[in-house]
């Protein structure tokens, strides 16, 4: 008998168990799906889904060392230039 580890298959989260899991609220993340700045995802029967080693390298690229280092990016939705032109 082999003790390697069971190959499991890739366990998918919908918006609001990925959310919870990366600590943000749904809305945001759905504005991080809108604006293409959010974790790759996945649609499955017209259902969003995101693969949870997917989560953890989109949360990886937010990794900072020091307040002063710029890092990889900050991990914050970005504005639409045409929306927030309408508000001026």
């Amino acid at each position: 008998m082999s003790n390697a580890p069971p190959i499991l298959p890739p366990r998918f989260l919908r918006t609001p168990e990925a959310a919870r899991f990366l600590g943000l609220s749904g809305r945001t993340l759905e504005k991080h799906r809108y604006f293409g700045t959010g974790p790759t995802y996945r649609r499955l029967g017209g259902r969003v889904v995101y693969a949870v080693e997917d989560l953890l390298a989109w949360a990886k690229l937010g990794t900072k060392y020091s307040t002063s280092d710029p890092g990889q990016g900050d991990l914050v939705p970005r504005h639409s230039a045409a929306r927030s032109g309408a508000r001026a």
